[in-house]
């Protein structure tokens, strides 16, 4: 494949709420490139970019895809991103790399949730957007009433450059406003269209249109508004011009209605992205950090700086490798070289370098400034790693990627999967840094966490079909503690007569809570040696060994003291275990007289939402025995602060999409813990013994 270099490629995202139609319109891009030969389905499973077979069952796309053409003498690469709110982080990653976005929207949703949350991350990385208004053929598609979702989500920058022919069933084409021209489609899927002036029907809406987008040009430019002001209009090279200078500052929003799947209006939409998207040259020089003299560091991109590239995704197969997916910001990357791993400061040996067709491999030499690709089996490299010459160092600011919100417990069905399931996990992590994988010391299970249930489920899938490791899910178990309320005294003696030696050991303790957070201390308060110095460490191991298996409900107990102040001992009879022994009885006998009771874990929760469900929220909150610490205003959001028990928010992601319209998002963390309410501590008592058994439980 021969090479492009920076003025001639254009890096565009294609991002948007699930099921818009992105995939579509990029096998449509694809096909109106003349890049593939025939123009994909993601019902029929034939699109380029979702490839993987869960991706093809379920029908959406679930991490981003690359994909490249030429139009124009123009390199165009596609990032297909998925608009499901589980998998928003691959559109972040892919935003990060690329130069503009087309923000795809559906004719008859309009604007939906997923379609903010794309256009913010846009905004936050200071991108450039054409709004791409997609299936337009179907029924109760309309441009106008998508048009006006637009201006009041974005502002009046939102401005369309061609207008429908027709609309539902009856939408055969565009009339593009900067042509001056309708093309009318031929119905069969093609492509191909007729050029012809602007049909007597729409020209007043044409007209109009035009008058309103010469206008907001002109706006944007003091030079254009005195020609505006001057002439009533704008000259053709001027207004295209002026066009493409607000859509680089973020000033304009271009609109642009098409069918993906009948293949209605995609050329016109590629001359726009040639003509009205910059290219990296365009957006100018990339700052990073010079790792070695810890200062700013920039690079142009062009092919005399020295190199520099961006991982941004990682692809785990299992027998192909590790794929790592970068963008060259500066230099040439060329492939059998050694370049250097500026993020672990070490040497990566690069392979063959490809350009990636979804997941099809184009093997070339050598990647330019500005372009995207893709390199195998890189051995240290991961996602967020900058390579670079090592003689001149720098390292790219990494992609901020979400808090994952929703945990599991994952478990191997068989055992023979016991081993297999911790590698094949880290392999799925090497590709989905949302995911966090973690051991609970106290319920000794694996936690599997992520952004939402269809996450996890979707791990779960390439565990089973690349792995072969078959898992259970289940909520995790709460890591419940006991502790006590009030300060006792406990006695304990064993003592075991037997032919020869017997067994003797006596201990008397002093027990009383701690505050919050202070675990366990012991305090040894002999005195005249009635326990042998050398005897006393087995009093404490005995007591620790008692208090990890609990009381109540075989948790372990913490913040209290242990005072061990006298005992008895028999020269002969008495032993390490003798006093083990006894003081794990003392500790029973003292904490049933402490009114001993259960601690649970409570959050500490932020939940962002819009201010039209803030009440809903709080209300909600207050049933499940969360305390608000405030709310605060955050961008267009409101952010609530509250402290919420963990047992209550355990199917939260699902409960707080379905009050939010998946508007919300939230995010937690461990806080401290505080005393179950009474009415709850037989539950959970209840529960606990059923799952181990019968455990004594201390009179209250």
């Amino acid at each position: 494949m021969k090479t492009f270099e920076a003025p001639g490629i254009r890096n565009v995202a294609v991002v948007g709420h699930g099921g818009s139609g992105k995939t579509s319109l990029v096998s449509a891009l694809l096909y109106g490139m003349g890049a593939v030969n025939r123009l994909g389905r993601v019902d029929d499973g034939s699109t380029v970019t979702d490839f993987d077979p869960d991706e093809i069952e379920r029908r959406i796309s679930l991490q981003t895809a690359l994909a490249h053409g030429e139009w124009r003498k123009t390199k165009i690469n596609l990032l297909d991103t998925p608009g499901y709110a589980n998998f928003l982080s691959e559109a972040r990653a892919a935003l990060r790399v690329a130069d503009a976005a087309l923000v795809v929207v559906d004719a008859v949703a309009g604007v939906e949730v997923q379609t903010e949350k794309v256009w913010r991350y846009a905004e936050e990385f200071g991108l450039p957007r054409v709004v791409v208004v997609n299936r337009m053929d179907r029924e109760r598609a309309s441009f106008a009433r998508t048009l006006e979702s637009l201006e009041r989500s974005f502002g009046r920058g939102v401005v369309p450059v061609a207008i429908p022919l027709g609309e539902e069933k009856g939408f055969v084409g565009i009339a593009d406003l900067l042509a001056n021209r309708a093309d009318v489609y031929h119905d069969d899927q093609s492509g191909r269209f007729e050029q012809v002036d602007v049909p007597d029907g729409i020209k007043a809406a044409a007209t109009d249109a035009l008058g309103r987008l010469v206008e907001m040009v002109a706006e944007t430019n003091e030079v254009l508004l005195e020609e505006f002001f001057e002439s009533g209009t704008l000259g053709h090279d001027d207004l295209v011009k002026g066009l493409r200078a607000a859509v680089a500052a973020g000033k304009l929003f271009p609109v642009f209605p098409v069918s993906s799947l009948r293949n209605i209006g995609v050329q016109p939409l590629l001359d726009d992205v040639v003509d009205l998207l910059p290219s990296p040259a365009d957006r100018g020089a990339s700052v990073g950090l010079d790792p070695t003299r810890k200062t700013e560091a920039a690079r142009k991109p062009v092919a005399a700086e020295p190199f520099s590239a961006f991982v941004f995704k990682t692809l785990a197969d299992p027998h192909a490798g590790r794929l790592s997916l970068f963008r060259v910001y500066s230099g040439t990357f060329k492939s059998d070289s050694t370049v250097h791993n500026a993020s672990r400061d070490l040497p990566e040996r690069a392979g063959h370098l490809e350009f990636l067709q979804g997941k099809t491999p184009v093997t070339t030499t050598e990647i330019q400034a500005g372009d995207i690709g893709a390199v195998a089996k890189l051995k240290e490299t991961q996602t967020n790693d900058t390579l670079c010459d090592k003689a001149h160092p720098i390292a790219y600011p990494p992609i901020v990627f979400p808090e994952p919100a929703t945990t599991f417990a994952i478990e191997p069905r068989t055992r023979g999967d016991d081993d297999k399931i911790s590698v094949a996990l880290h392999r799925v992590m090497e590709e989905d840094p949302v995911l966090r994988l973690s051991r609970d010391a106290q319920t000794h299970e694996m936690l599997l966490s992520g952004v939402g249930q269809l996450h996890i489920e979707v791990v779960v899938a390439k565990l089973r079909k690349r792995f072969k490791v078959e898992v259970n899910l289940k909520k995790p178990k709460i890591p419940y503690r006991e502790t006590i309320k009030t300060a006792s005294e406990g006695h304990g003696r064993h003592k075991k007569q037997t032919g020869g030696h017997g067994q003797f050991a006596d201990c008397k303790i002093r027990v009383k809570p701690l505050p919050r957070g202070s675990d366990f201390q012991f305090v040894d308060d002999i005195f005249g040696g009635s326990i042998p110095k050398n005897y006393i460490p087995a009093v404490e191991k005995g007591i620790q060994e008692a208090r990890l298996r609990g009381l109540v409900a075989g948790f372990p107990m913490v913040d209290f003291q242990v005072e061990l102040y006298d005992g008895q001992y028999h020269d002969v009879d008495s032993s390490e275990m003798a006093f083990k022994i006894a003081g794990s009885l003392a500790y029973k006998d003292a904490v049933a007289k402490s009114r001993p009771t259960l601690l649970e874990p409570v959050m500490s929760v932020e939940i962002a939402v819009p201010e039209e469900y803030a009440g809903a929220v709080m209300g909600d909150l207050s049933s499940r025995r969360g305390r608000p610490q405030g709310m605060e205003p955050r961008g267009s959001l409101q952010v609530i602060k509250a402290e919420v028990p963990l047992s209550e928010m355990l199917s939260y992601d699902a409960e707080l999409t379905s009050m939010t319209g998946a508007r919300g998002s939230y995010h937690m963390e461990m806080s401290h813990y505080d005393e179950v309410p009474g009415h709850l501590q037989d539950k959970v008592v209840a529960a606990a013994r059923a799952e181990h058994g019968d455990h004594p439980r201390a009179e209250e």
